[in-house]
């Protein structure tokens, strides 16, 4: 039977499982017979994913009222499945089969004629029960086994061309990576298993408070290193990022998927496992620097890109990499914001990307010089600054105890410093500024009001994290943030850069990815 007895948590269970069942029968069931033609299979895998989506929802509104646990077994096919139906796992969930849904109706035009639709769509359904399957999983080994499941079904949606060979050079660099990410969560299995002789969720979370009270054994450092390590591969972090810009071959619906939603699985693993990680504050500081320098990295190479989904793509690298570091600072409930966020922004950033001229065009843009003059940068940034220190002093943050989040806040000051910086270099700038300062308050009241929400949404599956940091620590934090203003310099000022020789060589280099190292040589195909 799908599930034993009609208890509330057996039903719960059975509906945070059922999404990522559906998906993978209808992606690895040899169901293509069943219809006339390709259309027509495609158009049944969307309406499946519809109904993906339906059940997910019913499940978080049945986990709502009801008020069952989260954490329980689903037996299928006399198999005891672990499934975890948190908030955290139900809301990433409903990510995923949205996502997927909206991804697969898009196919079915972008693809439409193609003689290898449907086994496309199935491509599509598989991959994303494998990420439902990873987001529902209550303990390590099923979490590894969709781990490991999604990365090979999108090998075989990265080599959909297989006639293209910058495709194929770009699926092998990511599967080699993913190799590698795959034998560090092996290793993790290995020791969680050796430390607690479980791999439960809930045990190794009682397990792992329990130590934190006294001395935590090596062993758990060297757990969450390897779970770390897995974690940057998966998000292409420094130095292993330079597959992610060079899998653009593959068809947009792939490249949507995985920038908006598989991309994600390494900071859902830090925020899965965010327990385990607090207990090693060193390995969080270790993800908290990579993440930095990657999202420097990539912000600055974005900027120099002449193709669209190029600059997308390292923009999900500067994205992953700010993700990491909100995980790094403890900031866990805002990384799962940015998750939402970031996914949401760039499945419609690579599914409108064929209008994106047309949007370019009618989009506002600065129309006078660039503000120059230090002075409105040291407004612009002491107004911003000002806002986000009211929304600091309003949330009753202190500086010893939650310096992460204010360290990602001076972050947000400099991107509201961005927007009032234009609208000052506009002609129009008595008209805008007001316009300005509303959007720039609303902004970081938006910001705040989003934090606090996810923390009283999470409170039951994050814990909470405020470590005692060395001096060195704040100056390293300092520097991140100077080194993220420096980013805003260069944003603003490289149009006005560009008529010098020194500068010039340094924006080709930065379009390379400062050396053949960090891109594929292989051209693009137009």
């Amino acid at each position: 039977m799908f599930w034993p007895e009609f208890s509330a948590s057996s039903i719960t269970h059975a509906l945070a499982a059922a999404p990522s069942l559906l998906l993978l029968a209808a992606g690895l069931l040899p169901i293509k017979r069943l219809f006339a033609n390709a259309g027509s299979l495609a158009r049944a895998i969307t309406g499946l994913s519809l109904t993906a989506l339906a059940l997910a929802l019913a499940a978080a509104g049945f986990r709502t009222f009801s008020g069952s646990p989260a954490a329980g077994n689903l037996t299928v096919a006399g198999l005891q499945l672990p499934i975890q139906a948190d908030a955290l796992s139900l809301g990433m969930l409903l990510l995923v089969t949205l996502l997927l849904a909206v991804v697969l109706r898009f196919s079915c035009n972008s693809l439409s004629g193609d003689l290898n639709q449907g086994a496309f769509a199935q491509g599509l359904a598989r991959t994303g029960g494998a990420v439902a399957a990873m987001t529902v999983s209550g303990n390590l080994l099923l979490f590894a086994l969709g781990w490991v499941a999604t990365s090979l079904f999108l090998h075989g949606l990265l080599t959909y061309y297989p006639e293209r060979p910058a495709a194929l050079h770009a699926a092998r660099r990511k599967f080699v990576i993913s190799r590698m990410g795959d034998l560090c969560m092996a290793g993790a299995l290995f020791l969680s298993w050796k430390i607690f002789g479980s791999w439960d969720f809930t045990v190794l979370f009682a397990r792992v408070e329990q130590m934190r009270t006294g001395v935590v054994p090596t062993e758990v450092g060297w757990l969450a290193a390897l779970l770390g390590a897995a974690a940057l591969l998966k998000s292409a972090q420094l130095p292993f990022h330079g597959w992610l810009p060079d899998t653009m071959e593959t068809p947009t619906p792939v490249s949507a998927l995985m920038h908006a939603g598989i991309i994600n699985a390494g900071g859902f693993l830090v925020v899965r496992l965010s327990p385990l990680f607090a207990a090693s504050p060193r390995v969080l500081d270790t993800l908290a620097l990579v993440g930095a320098a990657t999202a420097l990295f990539g912000s600055v190479v974005m900027l120099t890109q002449t193709s669209i989904k190029r600059a997308l793509a390292y923009s999900t690298i500067a994205q992953m990499g700010f993700m990491m570091l909100e995980c790094g600072l403890g900031a866990f409930a805002l990384a799962v914001v940015h998750i939402f966020a970031h996914s949401l922004y760039k499945a419609h950033a690579f599914l409108s990307s064929g209008s994106i001229v047309q949007i370019s065009r009618s989009a506002w843009k600065p129309t006078g010089r660039p503000a120059s003059h230090p002075g409105v940068l040291f407004a612009a940034l002491a107004s911003a600054a000002s806002l986000v220190a009211a929304g600091v002093w309003a949330s009753g943050w202190s500086l010893q105890a939650r310096t992460g989040e204010l360290l990602l806040a001076t972050v947000l000051a400099m991107a509201v410093t961005h927007l009032l910086w234009n609208l000052w270099s506009s002609s129009h700038r008595k008209a805008l500024i007001a316009w300005g300062c509303t959007a720039a308050a609303a902004t970081v009241l938006g910001y705040f009001l989003l934090h606090a929400a996810a923390d009283h949404l999470l409170k039951e599956c994050l814990p909470a994290y405020s470590p005692d940091r060395h001096p060195l620590e704040y100056g390293v934090m300092g520097i991140v943030a100077l080194l993220f203003c420096a980013v805003l310099v260069f944003q603003e000022q490289l149009p006005a850069w560009g008529s010098r020789s020194i500068l010039r060589r340094l924006y080709v280099r930065t379009s390379r990815g400062f050396g053949p190292g960090f891109t594929s040589a292989l051209p693009e195909q137009a």
